[in-house]
């Protein structure tokens, strides 16, 4: 039977083994917890939920920073509706046309001896602007004066044989033959002073017309020929254009559509104003009257033309001109008047943004009447002293509060500042005194 080992020896090192082990599990441990490092990732998630949280929070305070942004009182001009006269204005497009255009031509033919006046000279109906050489023209004249002298004695002589032969036929001495072909005789010298009269007559107009003379008053244009040409009547150009200036016209079209209304004041003897505007439509020109309408449409155009008369007395008119006309048909008088910046339009038609008085705005839907530049007549939806939004209305909405600017700056320290409304009220008078003032003219 074989020893058995001693009992002392095999414990020691079953205990050495054990800590051994025990020592690698703790050196794992602490590995891997020196690479996970838990506790950072708790501190970071904390700080991240708090982060979140913040942003959260910051985020919700922004909403609500809008919308209270949102509900403030939007900042306006306002003005109020006023009670005036509305004048219903026509405006067309119209050309200034001389009620005269004429060419100067001679009407018989010879040397041109002179031309008495300047180019661009204002002349008066019957001066003399060119002298064409009447020399032949007097020389027939003279011809023709002699003819008829002769004439004339002949004429004598046969009237005083045929008295002679009457006597004689009385006493029953000649042939009744005889005194009748004396009588004949005389007829026929009379139709032959006749004619050398109407020669005559004819060789004075000649010399009348070797001085051309002004047909009308007006101005003339370039010379069209120097003296010293040959002038016939055949001449296309003529010698010069003579152009009345005073007064002149503006034909303008209009609608056919217009025409009742117009047919309406004329038929009444009333006197249409005309106002006639620079190719901008800004400067006031000439103020003049309708003085007739076409016979007839144009059925191309679905237009009528009608002629304005202007006195034209500053020479404002020239013409050919591009001019914008202003044709006053009637008033409305009494009118619901507001600026037109005041009203807009939506799918719900023309509408405007009515100031309540507690400073909240309405939406009201309008009906709009004539409009005259910057002012419109409102023939429904609104009453006279209403106050209106008229500049700012892009930030608004049914129910949005407002609030009215000063008028002006020296007024922001003052005790009572005038308002946006009252300012703006002004204005849209003082363009209407403009307008009344413009019609009136």
């Amino acid at each position: 039977m074989p020893p058995s080992p001693p009992t002392g020896a095999a414990a020691p090192r079953k205990s050495r083994g054990k800590l051994i082990a025990i020592a690698v599990v703790l050196i794992v441990a602490a590995i891997v917890l020196l690479r996970w490092q838990p506790w950072s990732r708790s501190a970071s998630g904390a700080a991240g939920a708090s982060s979140a949280a913040s942003g959260s929070s910051g985020r919700h305070a922004g909403r609500s920073g809008g919308g209270a942004f949102a509900n403030q009182p939007q900042p306006v001009s306002v003005a109020t509706a006023a009670s005036g006269d509305m004048p219903i204005v026509i405006t067309a497009l119209g050309t200034v046309t001389p009620l005269a255009d004429v060419t100067v031509r001679t009407q018989l033919s010879g040397t041109l001896q002179s031309v008495n006046f300047q180019e661009g000279q204002m002349v008066k109906q019957g001066d003399v602007l060119a002298q064409i050489d009447p020399r032949p023209y007097q020389i027939s004249l003279a011809n023709a004066e002699g003819q008829l002298a002769r004439d004339q004695a002949l004429l004598a002589t046969a009237r005083l044989d045929l008295k002679r032969y009457q006597t004689l036929l009385s006493q029953d001495s000649i042939a009744s033959q005889q005194v009748d072909t004396q009588a004949s005789l005389v007829k026929q010298y009379e139709g032959t002073v006749k004619s050398d009269q109407a020669n005559i007559d004819t060789y004075k107009l000649d010399l009348t017309y070797a001085r051309i003379t002004a047909p009308v008053s007006g101005r003339v244009g370039l010379r069209q020929v120097d003296p010293g040409n040959y002038v016939t009547s055949g001449d296309t150009n003529g010698i010069v254009v003579l152009t009345q200036l005073q007064p002149i016209s503006v034909i303008f079209t209009t609608s056919e559509d217009n025409l009742p209304s117009i047919m309406k004041q004329l038929h009444a003897g009333t006197k249409m104003s005309v106002a006639a505007y620079d190719r901008s439509n800004t400067t006031l020109l000439q103020n003049g009257f309708v003085q007739t309408i076409d016979n007839q449409i144009d059925t191309t155009t679905g237009t009528v033309k009608l002629r304005a008369s202007f006195a034209n007395s500053d020479e404002s008119l020239f013409p050919n001109q591009f001019v914008n006309a202003r044709l006053l048909v009637d008033t409305i008088h009494n009118a619901v008047i507001v600026p037109t910046s005041a009203v807009l339009n939506g799918s719900q038609g023309q509408y405007v943004y009515v100031v309540k008085p507690d400073n909240t705005v309405t939406v009201r839907v309008v009906k709009v009447g004539p409009i005259d530049a910057e002012r419109t007549s409102i023939a429904s939806g609104l009453a006279v002293g209403e106050r209106v939004v008229i500049d700012g209305s892009d930030r608004l909405r049914e129910g949005a509060k407002i609030t009215i600017p000063a008028a002006h700056p020296k007024h922001a320290s003052g005790a009572s500042a005038a308002s946006g409304a009252n300012a703006a009220s002004g204005a849209h008078h003082g363009h209407r005194r403009h307008a009344s003032e413009t019609s009136g003219q």
